[in-house]
């Protein structure tokens, strides 16, 4: 059985090799990308695009409750109002 040391010496040579693979691969995976990139004359629009439809982060949201003698409205997210909390919500509904 390996010593302690021993252990140790190869697992730093396994980890040399590990780094070298990956930067070996990782370098012909670029090479790859490239090469298919100007084939086809892509831009990063077409890599990267969104999808249609897709809403960006904060978007207002439309209010859901309303309440009567003030005005005030909530949207139904988050914590509820006094106005609201424990009461049968359906009658505030907009």
């Amino acid at each position: 059985m390996p010593s302690y040391k021993e252990l140790l010496a190869q697992r730093e040579q396994l980890d040399k090799q590990i780094k070298e693979a990956i930067a070996l691969e990782k370098a012909d995976g670029i090479a790859k990308a490239k090469a298919i990139i100007e084939q086809y004359n892509l831009t990063a629009g077409d890599l990267f695009s969104r999808k249609a439809g897709a809403k960006s982060a904060g978007a207002k949201v439309a209010p859901k409750y309303r309440n009567p003698s003030t005005g005030e409205t909530w949207t139904g997210r988050g914590k509820a109002p006094k106005w609201i909390e424990g009461r049968d919500r359906s009658s505030y509904l907009i």
